[in-house]
Order: structure tokens, then sequence, then C-alpha cells
């Protein structure tokens, strides 16, 4: 906690709100559970027991299979989503059936946030790019919480403000970066590497997703996606095996960038 949130915490309690206490009842079990799973997120870093608790009031938890739709464009946003496993793609879809991938979220990622706060539909679909577990927060109850914490407020703001710099990145990198680059930077950033024991220096990333989703990610159609990847195979910076993708050399694909 940065030491300037401490007085926020104390201004709120001397207001008359004790958000720090525990509940003024035990918990019960099943409290508990949703209060750990709560825990995961990030946002909910810093809260106490009892405020997780109030909070846990509203929270659904959902199962969803591989291909299951959370929610349409045009829908009623009502609250937003913790991922607690699986993977889930938010995408715009035209009539014609064509589909732009705005984000592929991974567990302990919310989304859903900034249309509950405007209070208008959800202006993407949302759909499990895998079997997933997530818990839906309702809003009523967060934006009670919301009221009597302004350090609560400000987390909020803060995540918000992260995901509008993300997405003025991606402006920027679908503008100004060639094709080749973004593929090259999401190999670099986005995924985790693992080491192969068989060579020292080389490193291997496992694509979440199909190639597909992730052409439209990075504002590609898949057959350019391929035929760069093609290219990146044949200059010896990287091996394609199905998803998974081989990097002899981090330094040469990170020298590649333009």
């Amino acid at each position: 906690m940065n030491p300037c949130d401490i007085p926020c915490r104390e201004s709120n309690h001397n207001s008359g709100r004790d958000t720090t206490s525990l509940p003024d009842s035990p918990m019960s079990a099943e409290t508990e559970r949703l209060c750990r799973l709560l825990a995961q997120a990030p946002l909910f870093n810093g809260l106490s027991q009892g405020e997780m608790a109030r909070i846990s009031r509203g929270v659904r938890e959902l199962h969803v299979e591989r291909g299951g739709i959370l929610f349409h464009r045009g829908d009623a946003c009502n609250g937003f989503h913790l991922i607690l496993t699986g993977q889930i793609k938010l995408a715009f879809t035209s009539s014609e059936g064509n589909e732009k991938v705005v984000e592929i979220l991974r567990p302990g990622q919310t989304f859903g946030e900034a249309v509950m706060f405007m209070d208008k539909p959800y202006v993407v679909m949302a759909q499990a790019l895998t079997e997933a577990r997530l818990l839906h927060i309702g809003k009523q109850v967060f934006f009670d919480e919301l009221a009597g914490d302004p350090f609560f407020c400000r987390k909020i703001i803060a995540g918000l403000s992260q995901r509008l710099h993300h997405l003025m990145a991606d402006v920027e990198n679908y503008s100004l970066r060639s094709g080749r680059d973004r593929i090259i930077g999401y190999l670099l950033r986005e995924e985790e590497f693992v080491p192969d024991t068989g060579r020292e220096g080389r490193v291997s990333i496992r694509l979440p997703t199909s190639k597909g989703t992730i052409a439209s990610r990075l504002n590609l159609t898949q057959e350019h996606f391929s035929r760069i990847l093609h290219e990146l195979t044949s200059a010896g910076l990287i091996e394609v095996e199905g998803r998974t993708i081989h990097i002899p050399d981090v330094g040469r694909l990170r020298a590649g960038l333009g």
C-alpha cells in the first residue's frame, strides 16, 4: 500500500463507516469461500475481511463451457466479471459474421466495469475460449462499497486508467507499427517463456488460443499472420510447431523489431 493511501483509510473510518472491521456476525462457509475467490483479483487487494464479505453478497459463480457466450453486444450490463480459470475473448461482431477481437483475458483479470459505470449496454460480446469459471459481481453491492471508501474508488479509477493506456498503445501499434513488429512484440511481451532444456538460450511459447484469434487481436488477417510467421521462420528467428513457437535466440528476435 502506498503511504499516501493511509490517510484515506483513516478519514473514511472517521466519517462514520468502519471499513476495516470484521463482519458483525461470523461469516458462513460460503461467504468465506467467495472471499477467497475474490482475493485472486488484484482489484481487491488491501480490502478487509469485512469489506470482502459485503461485496460477496452480490457475487454469483459461473461455469462456462468452451465456446459459451457470456453476453452479446446490446445486452444489459448489471455488474462485471472476474476470471478464476480459463480464457475469455472480447470481440466486436458484424451482421455478416465478421469478428474483431479486442482482448484475450486470463485468470485474475476483470472486465465490464467501464460499461457498468456508464449504465449502458455492452458494446462487445464475451465468449469463453476454453472452459472457464468466473465470478459475476453485481453493480449495486459494488456501488454501495464504493460510496463509503475513497481508497477503493481510487483503485477502480487506476485500473480503468491503465486499460485506457493499453488501448492507446494498441491504437499506436495498429497505426504506426508493421504487422511483423506487432507479432514480434506480441511474442516478446504477451507470453511466458519456457526454457528448452535441450539447448541453452532457446525458449518456447505456447500460444493461448488459435492463430486466427491472435491475428484478429493484432488487427491482422489470418493469412497475413501466417505469412509473417513463415518469414520469421525462414529468417531463423522462430520455429513453429502447431501452437508452440520455439525461439532459438530471444536477443536476435528482439533485434528484429523495426
